[in-house]
């Protein structure tokens, strides 16, 4: 109740200030508020964890700790949404403005700026990222029409993307059946984790992998990490979206899976987790540009693994990283040019098979979070470019599993300080020649 009021006190400074959130997303946000109002407390989202308690809670104390949670439900969690709702339907989503960009906001070019700085940990400009993904968008092309011509599909590029969005062959009709192959996926990266990285520096901690709520489906991406708990006692996991099973293709699963799972998100958080003998900073910060930047890294290593064994599966792996350099120009566009959302929208369509259900939920999480969405593709280039670096300078002595253990030995940190402790590293290996 409390948090909600807080929220609701910040919405209010926002209409006295003019910086609101465009009406074009926020007019997602009633429904998805709807739906955490119940009138049967065992039927909350917030319920779910005393459902099933460990045996070490004796039964007597459980039914007083689902008891207290159904009156807090009853009490302060259902009253609390329905006041967050009627504010937003009747005060904040009539003040929302009828604008995309940021740069329309008070300051907005500045502010627009700091962000890109912010999400990046470098000084790039939006127009340096807008250009380096215009860069990225053409090379990618190049790499996808090899494998476009090894297929030898008939038509045109886009006739091929259009043939990915409807051919049912690569859509599970069955959620059960999606789950099942995303938790195929995950396991078939463990046995080449050995090959890249040192064993004594991968996470102790376990994973999983679930649905996302039905609540939160609609509207939420294709799949997202969960941490662990910070002391070990609870794992990770995966979070798949099996809304619309139809609108997932199957040749994005393994790649995807990489990306949030192991090598990436449930490798690169736990590891950062484990580390000893540092502030808990250190454990627990996170920059979007080396966390997401390594996830996106970690698809290139699956990619070295072999796992995108046939060629619609690879050209999935293309598509994603064709989605990150397409957002460099997307986000740069809608926040710093002035594009619409039709266009953001269109140039997705042009540019990647994404469906037009990831498509909308996309360009609408661009508009909602100016500059986040830029810090995947900088971060990969910058470890990439850091690993050719010094890949060329040791030579025969470059260690794959050295360096990506490395990368991920100091924690979360902005991408200045990795390239320094990278430099440090292959300076120490000449030395000792």
């Amino acid at each position: 109740g409390t948090q909600v009021d807080q929220v609701v006190a910040l919405l209010e400074e926002g209409i006295r200030e003019g910086r609101t959130q465009p009406r074009i997303v926020m007019e997602r946000i009633p429904r998805q508020i709807a739906a955490q109002i119940v009138s049967d407390p065992a039927k909350s989202g917030f319920y779910g964890p005393f459902e099933k308690m460990p045996v070490t809670i004796p039964a007597g104390r459980q039914a007083e700790l689902r008891a207290e949670a159904a009156r807090a439900i009853t009490d302060v969690v259902t009253p609390a949404f329905e006041r967050l709702l009627a504010f937003f339907k009747n005060r904040y989503l009539p003040h929302c403005r009828e604008t995309i960009g940021a740069s329309a906001l008070p300051d907005g070019k500045a502010y627009y700026a700091h962000l890109v700085r912010v999400a990046t940990t470098t000084d790039l400009t939006p127009e340096q990222v807008h250009a380096l993904g215009l860069e990225k968008v053409a090379a990618i092309h190049a790499q996808m029409r090899k494998v476009f011509d090894e297929l030898h599909f008939k038509g045109s590029y886009h006739d091929f993307l259009h043939y990915l969005r409807t051919e049912p062959r690569f859509y599970y009709s069955s959620p059960d059946d999606l789950l099942e192959a995303y938790r195929a996926a995950a396991k078939r990266v463990d046995p080449h984790l050995v090959e890249f990285f040192l064993t004594s520096e991968l996470p102790r901690v376990p994973y999983g992998v679930r649905k996302i709520p039905d609540a939160l489906a609609p509207d939420t991406y294709p799949a997202y990490s969960v941490p662990p708990a910070g002391d070990g006692s609870v794992a990770g996991y995966m979070d798949v979206n099996l809304y619309k099973p139809e609108s997932r293709p199957k040749y994005e699963i393994q790649v995807l899976t990489c990306h949030e799972a192991r090598p990436g998100h449930q490798l690169q958080i736990p590891v950062a987790m484990e580390l000893e003998d540092v502030p808990q900073f250190r454990r627990f910060d996170y920059y979007d540009a080396f966390g997401e930047g390594w996830a996106l890294y970690s698809e290139t290593l699956c990619d070295a693994m072999g796992l995108y064994d046939d060629a619609y599966s690879r050209f999935g792996y293309l598509d994603y990283q064709m989605w990150r350099a397409v957002r460099l120009v997307v986000d740069t566009g809608i926040h710093a040019f002035g594009w619409s959302r039709e266009r953001a929208v269109k140039y997705f369509e042009d540019n990647t098979a994404l469906s037009e259900q990831n498509i909308s939920t996309e360009v609408d999480r661009y508009i909602a979070w100016p500059g986040q969405a830029v810090s995947y593709m900088v971060g990969e280039v910058r470890i990439q470019k850091l690993r050719d670096e010094a890949e060329q300078k040791l030579g025969p002595r470059f260690d794959i599993r050295t360096f990506d253990s490395l990368v991920l030995r100091n924690g979360s940190i902005p991408l200045s300080l990795l390239s320094q402790v990278v430099e440090d590293w292959v300076a120490g290996q000449q030395q000792t020649e």
